[in-house]
């Protein structure tokens, strides 16, 4: 809501004295061109810069947006960047506390503004996914007639919170997960800026690898953590924020492990071999280093899905599924509610039964067809179905397997070169039982023998 007596009077109190704000307040950006990350939303014509005035689009006005993005990635300091540089009228409101009333009063108030007075108004409205269906067609008639434009801002998918007709009429902005070297910017930028810390502490190397990593991509909690072990160091007159201050005060150790080196590759390693010996206990373990020293979890996932297929296969036909929902739903909803879904999957493909058969069957395939073992394709199985091809014996004598009893036609698929191959030998483990069975009286019914060696 616009500013009453008692916010004008705090915002005030915090322009004479800025140490009262906590530090991420204080460091937001004051021009677009302070904006750490977020480049692909801030190009020149992009929606964010003609928000805030820079060049004119002629009859075509600015557009209401949507930013969509994880916590800490710039949601609300993109929204504040605008209020301070736009020479519109700003409005914020907050979806956790307003309601239909607050919106229509903002939206009348927009509608004076700009009769009376020929001023615009941009209506900030944050985590707008909390706002009921009713709710949000309340903002349809403003952003409709541009008697507002909106920002809004969510981290929620909006395809799933955000009503269709609101979305038709929006522009998308999907903010990404800060990198580490916007917040090493950005945390360089606060120790020595006189908003922020002023120089009056530094931040060694290990120190600040650490605070990397249990940021995760969020500038708030870097921020947030810089200043709470900054205030630890000065309590006892340290210029130096060290690692152990820095433990102490986010109650988070160091973990050994770097995301660019062989930690990376040894603890992963570590979790797969663990899923493959069935050990959940050792998997949920290295799962939880990988977490803690902030991996990439999409990394974390496509591993999941790899060991799905490599280790289990056919003996729990539901692990890739498994794996594959886990990496979908890990990439929609990010840290830290993703490490319950890597959990999820982890725990099942460690206990499901194990077959590495279907690795060992492309395995010996491909080896065969890098050997040279491939041979023209059988003619009955050629394309038959171009003017010619009868001439040249395509598809001629080809038996159609649905005609046949059993749906099984007892006919020569394999090129000569590699007839009589088996590259499929599944196991007796869970699911994949069946699948032998199957196997077994699929090549009986070929003409094949029972059993015998993958290939010969």
């Amino acid at each position: 809501m616009e500013p009453d007596l008692f916010t004008a009077a705090a915002e005030d109190r915090q322009e004479k004295d800025p140490s009262s704000s906590p530090l991420a307040v204080r460091m937001r950006p004051r021009t677009l061109d302070e904006v750490v990350g977020q480049q692909h939303l801030l190009k020149p014509g992009s929606p964010l810069r003609r928000l805030v005035g820079e060049g004119s689009g002629g009859p075509a006005g600015p557009s209401s947006v949507i930013l969509w993005g994880p916590p800490g990635t710039g949601k609300t300091t993109l929204a504040y960047v605008v209020s301070k540089a736009t020479n519109k009228r700003f409005v914020e409101l907050s979806a956790i506390t307003a309601g239909v009333k607050e919106v229509r009063a903002v939206i009348e108030g927009a509608r004076r503004a700009t009769g009376g007075f020929g001023k615009e108004t941009v209506l900030f409205l944050d985590e707008i996914h909390r706002f009921s269906k009713a709710q949000q067609d309340s903002l349809l008639p403003a952003v409709e007639n541009r008697w507002v434009t909106l920002i809004a801002a969510t981290t929620e998918n909006p395809y799933f919170s955000i009503i269709s007709p609101l979305l038709s009429r929006s522009l998308l902005l999907t903010l990404e997960p800060l990198t580490d070297e916007d917040l090493r910017a950005l945390l360089r930028r606060a120790l020595t800026d006189e908003r922020g810390l002023g120089g009056a502490v530094t931040l060694p190397e290990d120190a600040e690898a650490h605070l990397l990593r249990i940021a995760g991509g969020d500038a708030r909690r870097a921020l947030t953590a810089l200043e709470a072990a900054a205030g630890a160091a000065l309590t006892t007159h340290e210029r130096e924020i060290t690692l152990t201050t820095l433990e102490e005060t986010v109650d988070r150790a160091a973990v050994k492990y770097d995301r660019d080196g062989d930690q990376h590759y040894d603890v992963a390693s570590a979790l797969i071999k663990s899923i493959r010996g069935s050990d959940v206990d050792a998997a949920l373990h290295y799962l939880a280093r990988m977490i803690e020293a902030g991996e990439d979890p999409r990394f974390i996932a496509r591993r999941l899905m790899i060991s799905a297929s490599e280790d289990i296969g056919l003996a729990d036909p539901t692990a890739l599924p498994t794996a594959v929902a886990a990496a979908q739903a890990v990439a929609m909803i990010g840290f830290p509610e993703a490490a319950l879904t890597l959990s999820h999957a982890t725990i099942a493909l460690a206990l499901a039964p194990k077959s590495n058969a279907a690795t060992l069957a492309i395995s010996a395939a491909q080896e065969d067809v890098r050997r040279g073992l491939a041979g023209p394709v059988p003619a009955h199985l050629r394309d038959g179905h171009y003017k010619g091809a009868a001439k040249l014996g395509h598809a001629q004598g080809y038996v159609y397997p649905h005609d046949v009893p059993g749906g099984i036609a007892a006919q020569e698929y394999a090129p000569d070169a590699v007839r009589g191959r088996r590259y499929y030998e599944p196991t007796r483990y869970g699911a994949e039982a069946r699948y032998a069975d199957v196997a077994d009286r699929v090549r009986e019914r070929l003409g094949r023998e029972k059993g015998g060696p993958a290939s010969s």
